[in-house]
């Protein structure tokens, strides 16, 4: 008999993120025992790569957020390349992405596409400013919520100009959110399988 290693070993994750609120989700999926496929886009992947500090080709603050994790770099904008997303689609449980409010539509990749191809895929979708609303389209980065929340104008010196804090708390703490709201579903899912197996009179429908 196998013993789970993980609280979510055997789930699979289609990591779309890039960055950092995305990738700190799925890096904290990955600790808790998640197979975790990181795609990157042609030609330029994750712009994380490029940050600080590249050591032998190596940004750290790219491994930082992405340790543990299978990648997988294609053209999604091809048909080759679209069908095999989709095949990944088809075999995951988790899909996670934080383009701009609009983009995994356009790569033919939405909700209501995916949800027909697996209709038990939970789909997560993080973005500055939500998915509704009057900013609901405009990118975002950690830095542009501090300056909308205010934090931004907590720092510097009296009489000064606003200082930037030089933490990512938005993104780190929106990953973390994004983890809370995923893994539940996820202990759930498995819960309700268990009972079906157990007790065969039990029909369960997920919505």
């Amino acid at each position: 008999m196998n013993t789970p290693k993980h609280v979510l070993d055997g789930y699979k994750v289609l990591d779309f993120s890039q960055i950092i609120a995305g990738p700190t989700c799925t890096l904290m999926l990955a600790e808790m025992g998640a197979e975790v496929i990181k795609v990157e886009l042609t030609p330029a992947g994750d712009h994380a790569r490029v940050g600080p500090i590249v050591v032998d080709g190596r940004s750290a603050y790219f491994v930082q957020h992405n340790r543990g994790k299978k990648g997988l770099c294609l053209d999604a904008k091809t048909p080759e390349g679209l069908a095999i997303l989709k095949g990944l689609v088809a075999k995951v449980d988790v899909m996670l992405e934080n383009y701009a409010p609009g983009v995994i539509g356009r790569l033919g990749l939405g909700y209501d596409v995916v949800s027909k191809i697996n209709p038990r895929l939970v789909m997560c979708s993080i973005s500055a400013f939500g998915q509704t609303g009057p900013l609901a389209h405009e990118p975002g980065f950690d830095w542009v919520g501090a300056a909308y929340s205010g934090i931004t104008s907590m720092g510097g010196e009296k009489d000064g100009p606003p200082r930037f804090p030089m933490v990512a708390v938005g993104d780190v703490s929106t990953g973390a959110h994004a983890m809370g709201a995923i893994w539940p579903y996820l202990a759930v899912l498995l819960l309700a399988l268990i009972l079906v197996a157990a007790i065969p009179w039990i029909s369960i429908g997920f919505l």
